[in-house]
């Protein structure tokens, strides 16, 4: 793993916290997305090298629904980049993790993605991201 590539916060408006985060880096969003697979619009902010990811779900069968509704807003997962999701993915089934996803899946941001199951991760989803490459 490269980095943290983003943490996501789940949130029950996202026009409401797009100003409360405007407020808090002084700047706007730079990026909003709709991932219809998952039920989620997402929006993306920097904080110098650092990014967040606030997601708000767009159905109520969305995992960001059952999160909010299980848990309230906050942190929903941890994202790391890394350079070759599958080869991530075998490597870390193989350590004894429980991957949620056998084959990544295209998410927000150009990324491919993958999730780790939090009982195996100390109560933390992780998410794997690797960028798209559209060459």
């Amino acid at each position: 793993m490269k980095k943290i590539e983003h943490i996501g916060i789940a949130v029950k408006n996202i026009e409401d916290s797009n100003l409360l985060f405007k407020k808090l880096f002084g700047k706007a969003h730079y990026k909003i997305e709709d991932v219809v697979s998952e039920g989620v619009k997402t929006s993306f902010f920097k904080s110098g090298p650092n990014k967040i990811e606030l997601l708000e779900a767009t159905r109520e069968d969305s995992p960001i629904a059952k999160f909010i509704e299980k848990k309230g807003e906050g942190i929903h997962h941890i994202a790391f980049a890394v350079d070759n999701i599958r080869k991530e993915i075998k490597r870390l089934k193989k350590e004894g993790f429980t991957v949620l996803n056998e084959s990544p899946k295209k998410g927000a941001d150009n990324k491919l993605v993958a999730f780790l199951h939090p009982k195996t991760t100390n109560g933390v989803l992780i998410e794997l991201c690797q960028e798209i490459d559209d060459k």
